[in-house]
Formats: C-alpha cells, sequence, structure tokens
C-alpha cells in the first residue's frame, strides 16, 4: 500500500477506526503525516479550484491564513522548480516573523527533508529543487518594480484595507 493509498483510507475512516489505523503507523509515517496539509485543513483553508488570479483570505485573528499561504507557497515550490514567488507585508521584518519563521510560517510546515534554504542577507527562500521566494515590503512598493515573479502571498493587516 503507497502512502497516497494510506492516506486515502485515513481520509475516508472515522472515529475508532481512524485511531486503529493511527495507532499502527510506524514513527516515521506519523511524522510525515502532520505535513499533510489536505487532511488538516478546513475547506475554506484550501485554494479553489479552478484557474484563478486572486484568492482573496479576508478572515479574523484564528482562522489560519498565515498556515494557508505557507502551504499554498510551499505547493507551488514543489510543483514548480522554476517558480518566483514575492512574499508581501507590511514591512519586510513581518514578513520575515510571519509568513518564513512563525509557528504558521513556511519554515515550521516545511517537512524536514523539503525545508527550504532561507537567505535572511538575500532576503531568499530557495527550494532543494530551485524554486525561489524573495521578501518584499509594501512600504517599498518600488522594490517590487522589475523582478519577474510567477506568484505572489501577501499578508497585509486589515487596516490596509480601509
Amino acid at each position: 500500500m503507497t502512502h497516497i493509498d494510506r492516506l486515502r483510507l485515513l481520509i475516508s475512516l472515522e472515529g475508532e477506526e481512524r485511531h486503529i489505523f493511527l495507532a499502527a503507523l510506524s514513527q516515521s509515517e506519523k511524522d510525515e503525516l502532520r505535513f499533510h496539509w489536505n487532511i488538516w485543513a478546513r475547506f475554506e483553508q484550501l485554494p479553489p479550484p479552478g484557474d484563478w488570479h486572486i484568492w482573496l483570505i479576508c478572515a479574523g485573528r484564528g482562522f489560519g491564513k498565515t498556515r494557508a499561504g505557507a502551504e499554498w507557497v510551499r505547493h507551488i515550490a514543489k510543483h514548480n522548480k522554476d517558480a518566483r514567488i514575492a512574499l508581501v507585508g507590511a514591512s519586510i521584518s513581518e514578513v520575515r516573523a510571519v509568513m518564513v519563521e512563525g509557528e504558521s510560517g513556511i519554515l515550521a510546515t516545511s517537512p524536514p527533508k523539503r525545508l527550504p534554504n532561507f537567505e535572511p542577507s538575500l532576503k531568499r527562500l530557495t527550494w532543494p529543487n530551485g524554486a525561489q521566494a524573495k521578501l518584499y515590503s509594501a512600504g517599498e512598493p518600488d522594490s517590487l518594480r522589475g523582478p519577474q515573479d510567477s506568484h505572489a502571498c501577501m499578508a497585509m493587516p486589515r487596516r490596509s484595507f480601509l
């Protein structure tokens, strides 16, 4: 049985059957399981289906916006080695503290074997396959001119929109 088959089986189980299944997993399988976001996420935290250009999550504290964004960025980086992702926040320090190094940020949600290399001085994350993400501040809009990013993830405080 492949890992994917086991994940599908786990999703289909409920209650006591799920507990029995989880107890039978090896420690390495249990460790890996926490990084499968599609199992743990609420439907609202997953990217919408279809071909879209903007996905806006406008929600309150505790919704999981940072985690949803980090998981989306990880998904893009995993499946597109040529991805160039802009990580944009109110300030560089906020992007670093929340989106990259925070408890729900990219580094905390990445499996150890697929952890990107973070180079703070270059404001850059690089995944093992070559995908990259760069940190930008919305307070310095000119810094976004020129780079050829394929994707962007922005985290702005609610007051920025009002």
